[in-house]
């Protein structure tokens, strides 16, 4: 029987690319199993010790985000991306990013508040974090789909030329923050209302940068794909050793940073207009009455 060498050479092809194409969805199948994750163990958390399961499911939320980063650099990488995989990747950030996190949200920082404060406040505080975290998760639904509809839109507060920026906080760093703040006290659930009330502020805000219109740095213009030096390899080593190390603390600062940058860089391009409508130094304009007034015609025929 003989055997066509190209026609096996495109059947191997084929074969390959299939496997390929399987490759990314792979790791949004983990994106996706550390969401679920995270949503078990926060319900595990109401009836059994609170702490750990708290925290294991902040630390999935966290471990999540590196899954969704590298599913769509995989794909493109490989070129193989598809309409199926931007929108299983698109489900699977509302499961991980949105219900996860906004569901832990509540938990940890209103469940769990005592008996012993006023009666009326727990309630207000226990309303108020469960309108606040509906909010967020809404807030990353409509991040999503503004995304998936207009993917090459630009920010109301233009950076640099060279480089390429979120329109709005993304879903991963929403939720990332949340979780690193949990993280951050080892998931003890907050026990006073005077730190419920800033983490309904916190969970509001993240939830407003998501459907904003600033600028976040999208790390886009990093490619991996190109030879690097060995050193840049150990840097990256003992900056995932730090990571590990100190990852409550490490991470909890990422995470801020990286909410106010866009914050910061929304306030200085503010600044800058300004700047621009009038020059340091330049003395204000004094008001000049114009010659002829509506009302000196309306005097003169009294």
């Amino acid at each position: 029987m003989n055997h066509d060498p190209v026609l096996a050479r495109t059947r191997k092809q084929a074969r390959l690319r299939r496997g390929m194409y399987l490759l990314p969805s792979l790791f949004t199948a983990g994106n996706i199993g550390a969401g679920y994750f995270s949503i078990t163990q926060t319900i595990a958390a109401i009836n059994g010790n609170a702490q750990r399961s708290l925290d294991w499911a902040a630390i999935a939320i966290l471990f999540a985000i590196p899954f969704d980063a590298l599913d769509g650099r995989i794909a493109r990488m490989t070129n193989t991306t598809s309409d199926f995989g931007k929108e299983l990747d698109s489900l699977a950030d509302v499961i991980t990013f949105g219900v996860a996190p906004s569901l832990l949200a509540f938990v940890w920082g209103f469940h769990f508040l005592p008996d012993s404060i006023n009666a009326e406040l727990r309630l207000h505080l226990m309303q108020a974090g469960t309108f606040i975290c509906f909010l967020f998760l809404i807030g990353g639904a409509s991040r999503l789909a503004r995304f998936n509809i207009s993917p090459d839109a630009q920010p109301r507060n233009p950076g640099r030329p060279g480089r390429k920026y979120f329109v709005g906080m993304p879903i991963p760093a929403a939720a990332g923050l949340l979780a690193a703040t949990i993280h951050f006290f080892y998931g003890f659930p907050v026990q006073s209302w005077w730190i419920a009330i800033p983490w309904a502020i916190l969970v509001g805000l993240a939830g407003f940068l998501m459907v904003s219109t600033w600028r976040f740095w999208s790390g886009k213009e990093i490619n991996f794909s190109r030879s690097h030096p060995f050193q840049v390899l150990l840097l990256i080593a003992i900056v995932l050793y730090v990571v590990l190390r100190f990852s409550n603390v490490v991470l909890f600062a990422v995470a801020l940073v990286y909410t106010f940058s866009g914050i910061w860089a929304r306030a200085a391009y503010s600044w800058q207009r300004r700047r621009r409508r009038r020059p340091i130094g330049a003395p204000s304009p004094e008001p000049v009455r114009p010659e002829h007034q509506p009302w000196d015609e309306f005097e003169s025929r009294l």
